[in-house]
């Protein structure tokens, strides 16, 4: 009996430690929440575009931003306010597009642009409105078209 309830004890323990970390806990918060780097980003970047939602994502002890402007214009930033992703429907500003892929785009993507960006730990990511992925390192250099 008393095994049972120490059982029960400690699985309560757990289940609180768990939920007590935060393990991906979103949490909507006002834009005037918002830190003040990433307000700025966005009114640099996406000037005419209104802001919809704004969430705080905890990840254990670390938490990072996503935002969702209308348009359909998802961005997140990492612990550091930094942008991590952008996601769109739409063209992406060439202005949150480093110069090296831009003229790699018009170079050989010409009639195509950029509906998603995300940098990496190693090297960056896009995606065109045709679907095609392509990867760059963090400097920009093509490295390769991911199937």
């Amino acid at each position: 009996m008393k095994k049972l309830g120490l059982s029960k004890s400690l699985m309560l323990i757990l289940f609180l430690s768990i939920s007590f970390l935060g393990f991906g806990q979103d949490r909507i918060i006002p834009y005037s929440e918002v830190p003040a780097k990433i307000q700025g980003y966005i009114k640099n970047h996406f000037p005419s575009y209104k802001v919809i939602q704004s969430k705080v994502d905890y990840e254990g002890l670390t938490k990072e931003y996503e935002i969702t402007l209308n348009d359909s214009i998802k961005l997140e930033f990492d612990d550091k306010n930094n942008i991590k992703s952008i996601e769109a429907k739409s063209k992406l500003p060439e202005s949150v597009i480093p110069l090296s892929i831009r003229e790699y785009l018009k170079n050989n993507y010409p009639n195509n642009f950029i509906i998603e960006w995300e940098l990496k730990r190693s090297y960056q990511s896009i995606e065109l409105d045709n679907k095609v992925e392509l990867e760059f390192t963090l400097k920009g250099n093509f490295i390769r078209i991911d199937n």
